[in-house]
């Protein structure tokens, strides 16, 4: 029997649907793909934050509001074509990645300024302990000085950072999500957390 390509194609798709795990992100895509609100609200829910953060610390806040916003239009414009080819983290730090590289080089050049998340952000950061007045003050310092450090790393060092550490992306994501090999990926992550630990305060280092 003649299977033309087509059939071909939905076939492999519904292979690759049966294998995905229920409630994984590839899932609750392909659910909204087909009308599934609700599943496009979880997958808003689980991403929001570490989304918003890595625009955020690339940018000041009203910029990082419009790209964060523009991901998510397309997400939902593209949720048709979708195919679950990588995982759902990568494909979406693939269009963040290329959009903030479309929006600096429209812009020229790259704000050095990073805006600390307000009570607007779509995702408030919370304290895990207690501590005191005086060691508030020092984490708030080390927070910026961080975040200072962070904005002066060269690009693809400064991307490569925030894709692991604020989307929490592997090196073998982050590789597909910037076109690059796993390997060119560990060496820049490498590089980038050198460079962090040399120029940071000590204090910022203790336990």
């Amino acid at each position: 029997m003649l299977v033309t390509g087509d059939e071909s194609g939905r076939r492999t798709q519904a292979m690759a649907d049966r294998v995905i795990k229920a409630g994984s992100d590839e899932a609750l895509m392909l659910r909204y793909a087909k009308g599934d609100l609700d599943a496009f609200q979880q997958l808003y829910e689980h991403h929001r934050g570490g989304l918003y953060r890595y625009f955020l610390r690339q940018s000041n806040a009203s910029v990082a509001e419009e790209l964060f916003q523009d991901v998510w239009a397309r997400v939902i414009q593209s949720r048709k074509r979708y195919r679950p080819k990588a995982a759902f983290k990568t494909w979406l730090y693939t269009l963040a990645h290329n959009r903030l590289v479309d929006h600096w080089r429209r812009a020229g050049a790259r704000p050095v300024e990073q805006a600390m998340p307000d009570d607007d952000a779509p995702e408030r950061v919370t304290a895990d302990a207690n501590p005191g007045p005086q060691r508030l003050v020092d984490l708030r310092d080390c927070i910026e000085q961080l975040l200072q450090l962070v904005s002066a790393l060269p690009e693809v060092q400064r991307q490569t950072f925030l894709l692991r550490h604020e989307a929490g992306l592997s090196l073998q994501e982050i590789a597909e999500a910037t076109s690059t090999r796993a390997e060119t990926a560990r060496s820049r992550l490498r590089y980038a957390m050198g460079r962090l630990r040399s120029a940071i305060a000590p204090e910022c280092l203790e336990g």
